[in-house]
């Protein structure tokens, strides 16, 4: 939601806006020439080179300069140049701080043996302690409290947002590590776009989607369709997904919009277990579907959106057996629900001034149980929880140009919790604007989560009088602009710490969540483009961890180099990821240490047909990173783009 866009010819243009924020740009994005305006947000005049529109750190559309937290931006040209059918690998390389594990060519799985945890600055998903958003919307398991992997896939999204730090005063909880927002398909101007891609490879992996994007008038959707599937590079490691989502949106007027979206998937799979404890029959069959409605309003001094979401789960797994064993009697089965609904309304009320003022709503429920197929309960159910908690919350954000040299930031959140009842949610940033395209800024802020079902109500260690979980987090970041905006980098320092991380300890002799868990995690994060000529550039990002309790799938050093080569129809992309440090085990300490090697090619044979080709690991490294499941070596694909 927020200001109207108009698109000019030239990449550099001038920029009427309220406040002068942070130049906090992706490698990607700085790479790239800008041609997109943000409307004005004040009278006061100033000349800048626009860099990126987004959404995720302020409920509307601004440029990220204008945000007090750092802020990654991945766009779709970037998605489609990957050829990576699911959104995670190419934003574990390209955003700092963020590593998403994996154990395979294609797809992440649930329950044992399962990859796509995401962690950022320490702080990780497969805990609840990172949020993803579709289109500003909160998507996780109302049961464990953690987003499903296999759901976020590249042919859906517009643009990915990342941010890093802290976002509890606009996204409530799970969002105390770190947000990511995937912004669905979109086009601004009347017209159809249509696109197809399939591609095959290694161990007989196969991928097609399908997108057609339309805008007509006041009316506009978007709708499509993927199917995927592989083998897997180790036996009993087969996977297949498929699924789709359409998106409609309806203008009244210039001022007030209509849009309803509704995203579904359901996948196969199955893991091996660990080399040294391989598994037989350990296979899994889960359904996830969200929807969502949305009245939004944007007038010239104030916008704002009242939405209803909804996120829904069916999960079926056979844990499977070791060699030896007895087959399991039962499966688990469980089936959540996440229902929401958010309302905020953004005003400027004097010059250099924007405040939102919010209101949230959050349901979480889930039924869990043991279905018995074989024994002396064969045909019965064991039910294992069978709950939900509310959570009621309201916002203020307010942000104020001081003179024509500083920013600054304020937001607080009060709420209340079922289980864990009140909390509040401070936020306060410092952005000042210095010459040369120069921008400092400086961060203070809470985030915080509340305890899952599965915490409080699910199997031996559940506990029920659980507090949530909170840090406070501080970060100086700085960032320049040079060479015509061909060139830019920006350096984050963090601070982030914890005393009341819900963790399993001995209670009694028995195990029991506690909120005693610590984290005080310190780190630095780098990252350069430069746009070397029209046809070749260059980018970067380099991130340093030090955790005092280390977890799993978080690396102490992460640096990646990536070039581009575009000229006339041909395309070239290639990047080197250096990993040291990643605890794949805690107890007892394992560390990995790897070197990635990916290439991408593309020619454009036709206008409206493209050929593409991708190798990943090109070094053959030898790497793991869930402990015991060896990652593959070399790997290639190809395949074809058509585009109309």
């Amino acid at each position: 939601m927020g200001q109207r866009l108009r698109h000019k010819k030239a990449p550099s243009i001038r920029l009427w806006l309220l406040s002068f924020g942070v130049l906090n740009l992706t490698s990607a994005a700085l790479a790239e020439p800008c041609t997109t305006v943000a409307e004005p947000d004040t009278a006061a005049e100033q000349t800048y080179t626009v860099s990126e529109v987004v959404v995720t750190g302020a409920r509307y559309e601004t440029d990220v300069r204008h945000l007090p937290m750092t802020l990654s931006v991945i766009k779709r040209a970037d998605l489609v140049a990957a050829e990576q059918p699911s959104l995670l690998p190419l934003l574990s390389e390209k955003v700092p701080g963020l590593f998403i594990t994996s154990r395979g060519l294609m797809g992440y799985g649930v329950s044992g043996g399962a990859a796509g945890g995401m962690s950022l600055r320490g702080l990780g998903s497969s805990s609840g302690q990172m949020m993803v958003l579709i289109d500003g919307h909160p998507q996780y398991m109302g049961l464990m409290g953690h987003p499903i992997a296999d759901f976020y896939q590249s042919y859906m999204a517009e643009q990915v947002e990342v941010l890093r730090g802290p976002a509890s005063v606009l996204y409530g909880s799970n969002a105390m590590g770190g947000v990511i927002n995937i912004v669905t398909r979109r086009i601004k101007e009347d017209g159809v776009r249509t696109h197809f891609n399939a591609g095959y490879g290694s161990y007989n992996t196969f991928e097609i989607d399908g997108t057609n994007v339309v805008r007509k008038g006041r009316f506009s959707s978007a709708v499509g369709a993927n199917y995927q599937r592989s083998d897997g590079h180790r036996d009993h490691m087969d996977f297949e997904q498929y699924g789709g989502f359409v998106k409609l949106g309806y203008d009244f007027n210039p001022y007030w919009n209509l849009s309803a979206d509704a995203n579904a998937m359901h996948f196969n799979a199955s893991q091996p277990g660990m080399e040294t404890a391989p598994l037989s029959d350990a296979d899994q069959r889960v359904t996830r579907v969200e929807a969502s409605v949305t009245l939004a309003n944007e007038y010239e001094k104030t916008s704002g959106a009242l939405s209803v979401f909804f996120d829904w789960g069916d999960h079926w797994i056979n844990d499977g057996y070791g060699v030896g064993d007895t087959p399991r009697a039962y499966r688990y089965r469980s089936r959540d629900a996440m229902l929401g609904v958010s309302a905020y309304q953004t005003a400027r009320f004097f010059k250099g001034n924007r405040m939102t003022f919010g209101l949230d709503y959050f349901r979480p429920s889930g039924r869990a149980w043991n279905a018995y197929v074989a024994g002396e309960k064969a045909g019965t159910d064991e039910v294992l929880a069978d709950r939900a908690v509310n959570e009621v919350a309201g916002y203020v954000h307010f942000r104020q140009d001081i003179r024509q040299f500083l920013t600054m930031d304020a937001g607080i959140r009060i709420g209340y919790h079922t289980t864990s009842g009140v909390h509040w949610i401070p936020q306060l940033g410092f952005l000042f604007h210095l010459p040369a395209n120069m921008e400092l800024k400086m961060m203070g802020t809470r985030g915080y989560r509340n305890p899952t079902l599965r915490e409080l109500y699910m199997f031996r260690p559940a506990n029920a009088d659980l507090a949530a979980e909170s840090i406070w987090n501080y970060e100086l970041s700085f960032s320049q602009r040079l060479l015509a905006g061909r060139l830019s980098y920006a350096v984050n320092v963090f601070y982030l710490y914890g005393d009341n991380l819900i963790v399993t300890r001995p209670v009694d002799g028995r195990p029991l969540n506690v909120n005693a868990g610590s984290v005080h995690n310190f780190g630095v994060e780098v990252e350069m483009a430069y746009r070397i000529t029209e046809v070749w550039s260059v980018d970067a990002n380099y991130s340093y961890l030090n955790m005092k309790n280390p977890v799993v799938g978080a690396p102490e050093h992460k640096l990646y180099g990536g070039a581009v080569f575009r000229y006339g129809r041909w395309q070239a992309s290639t990047g080197l990821q250096y990993i040291h440090g990643l605890y794949t085990e805690t107890a007892p300490v394992l560390k990995e240490n790897f070197v990635l090697w990916n290439l991408h090619a593309s020619c454009r044979v036709l206008k409206w047909l493209t050929l593409w080709l991708k190798g990943e690991n090109l070094l053959a490294w030898k790497y793991e990173i869930n402990a015991g499941y060896p990652m593959p070596g070399i790997t290639a694909m190809g395949g074809v783009r058509v585009h109309f």
